[in-house]
């Protein structure tokens, strides 16, 4: 079976989407395990960044090593050096910069219930951009729902106070960026190899990353021990494996179609940070994220409806 038939499949997208959104949603205790260990604090943004450059960059070198040995050919092209830079810039470099500052500051429950609003937000985007994806009554219902899960999720428990600060509004930001770094990855993959785009992307964006905290920090500030860089391996592997598959269910779906999934990420983040970091897992959490996940269902219904291969 083809990579194409695979994906296109009702039941390969399924799948794929499943497992990168699992390790997406781990990444969320993952990170805040690795701030613990590695003694990254709130204010150390320096850190933050090279942190995430380092996991990003050995996340690329990942890819070429596996497709090299696949015997895929990920020879470099000058001619797609704008259009990789771009979505490096949005799908690795000014997401990941968001996202790690924003967690810093925030939980890792609060973070996976707000990366949620990826799906709304591509949503927004594929109805101005896709002539076959338009917006509707139920997906704006869907929106707003959703939405209000986010809002839920940040009520102080005990407590009608809502709070949303720096780190809430980095991650949301974030999560903005990540919806315009996939529909500039799904626009590019209709020009290239997944692998290769995903390798190149990937590369640009963590250079960049690696460059900014070094200047702000040092370029080896921290000490590693065991746990720690079997923590860094993790969380590289997870971003390698998670961004391939999603950028082939994206290439080969209607954004519409395959942006439900989406939902799983806060469900398996909130699940693995009770878990992992012992977070408590209290009332508003619960309601915000049954919210977000609704919302990303309701959606998305109109889609699944008439499943067809985006154009």
């Amino acid at each position: 079976m083809s990579a194409k038939t695979f994906f296109r499949h009702p039941l390969g997208a399924a799948l794929a989407a499943c497992i990168a959104t699992f390790l997406w949603g781990s990444a969320f205790p993952f990170v805040k395990w690795s701030y613990e260990v590695l003694d990254i604090r709130p204010e150390e943004t320096g850190e933050q960044i090279l942190f995430a450059g380092y996991r990003f960059f050995l996340a690329s070198i990942m890819i070429f090593i596996f497709f090299t040995l696949a015997r895929k050919n990920l020879l470099f092209q000058k001619k797609n050096t704008i259009e990789l830079m771009r979505i490096g810039f949005f799908q690795t470099f000014l997401q990941y910069i968001l996202f790690y500052i924003g967690l810093s500051h925030s939980t890792g429950i609060q973070g996976s219930i707000i990366a949620g609003s990826t799906s709304f937000f591509q949503m927004l985007l594929a109805h101005f951009i896709y002539q076959n994806d338009p917006m509707n009554r139920k997906k704006v219902m869907g929106l707003v729902i959703g939405f209000a899960g986010v809002v839920l999720v940040n009520i102080q428990q005990g407590t009608l106070n809502i709070v949303f600060g720096l780190g809430e509004i980095l991650l949301l930001t974030a999560m903005m960026t990540s919806a315009v770094g996939n529909i500039l990855a799904r626009e590019g993959s209709q020009r290239m190899p997944v692998s290769y785009l995903t390798a190149y992307q990937m590369l640009f964006g963590s250079t960049g990353l690696v460059v900014a905290g070094g200047l702000m920090a040092g370029w080896f500030p921290f000490e590693w021990n065991v746990q720690a860089t079997l923590l860094l391996i993790y969380l590289s592997f997870l971003s390698a494996a998670g961004f391939i598959l999603w950028n082939n269910v994206m290439k080969y779906n209607k954004v519409g179609n395959v942006s439900m999934y989406l939902f799983l990420v806060p469900v398996f983040g909130v699940m693995l940070s009770g878990l992992i970091l012992h977070e408590p897992i209290h009332l508003y959490v619960l309601l915000g994220l049954s919210f977000v996940a609704s919302g990303i269902v309701i959606v998305n219904r109109d889609g699944r409806k008439a499943r067809s291969s985006g154009s």
